[in-house]
């Protein structure tokens, strides 16, 4: 005959992995440093910047 086991254990070491997957997957999707965030809010801000000054300003008003 085999021996009983406790079904808690295996309910909370699944339990276990799958937040441990589960915190993999945030730290891939959120875990950027302040830095790196701040970087990319200056590219985006030269960008704009950039595009925005190579519009042209005679345009003609939509209202006519």
């Amino acid at each position: 005959m085999s021996e009983p086991v406790n079904l808690n254990k295996f309910r909370k070491a699944r339990a276990k992995v799958d937040k441990e997957q589960k915190a993999r997957e945030n730290r891939a999707k959120f875990g950027r440093t302040k830095a790196e965030k701040q970087i990319d809010k200056a590219r985006a801000d030269k960008l704009s910047k950039l595009t925005e000054g190579h519009r042209l300003k005679d345009e003609p008003d939509q209202d006519g």
